[in-house]
């Protein structure tokens, strides 16, 4: 499974009157989780649109556990969790400092061929090829470098 993490602070202007963050907020922050995980395995949006694909989001799933609140600092943890059809992404919102959950979900892409607005009910290959290219690289380097640790 392929993972990034972000570290935020709440902003002022994310808050209401009680300095809680608006519900409405979490999807900005599973927003810049995603953007730094799909970079990670080059295939940010830009790059999606230059493959010829669009991927809107066709569901979306929160799960508020515990408030944030203005000046809390957040760790938000994206993760790949399938590609084969569909692209599926768990997040995780925790309190930096402590570690506590506050909050998790998930959202579901699918892909739409930009010149025709044809949805695939199959992953293009593009994705799957990064993802895999991705994992087995991932796997080569903890090799190599449990490799090295014994040397």
């Amino acid at each position: 499974m392929r993972s990034e993490t972000v570290e935020l602070e709440i902003p002022f202007h994310d808050v209401d009157s009680l300095q809680i963050v608006w519900h409405g907020h979490y999807a900005k922050y599973f927003e810049i989780a995603r953007c730094k995980l799909l970079d990670s395995i080059s295939y940010n949006y830009r790059d999606m649109e230059k493959s010829g694909y669009s991927w809107p989001i066709v569901e979306m799933k929160s799960k508020f556990i515990r408030p944030l609140s203005f000046g809390q600092k957040i760790r938000v943890t994206a993760s790949i969790v399938e590609w084969e059809n569909r692209l599926k992404i768990k997040y995780l919102i925790q309190d930096a400092d402590s570690g506590q959950k506050l909050s998790q979900g998930y959202t579901t892409q699918m892909a739409v061929v930009i010149a025709t607005g044809e949805t695939c009910y199959e992953s293009p290959a593009i994705l799957r090829s990064l993802i895999d290219n991705t994992a087995s690289n991932t796997a080569r380097n903890t090799v190599s470098t449990t490799e090295n640790d014994n040397d």
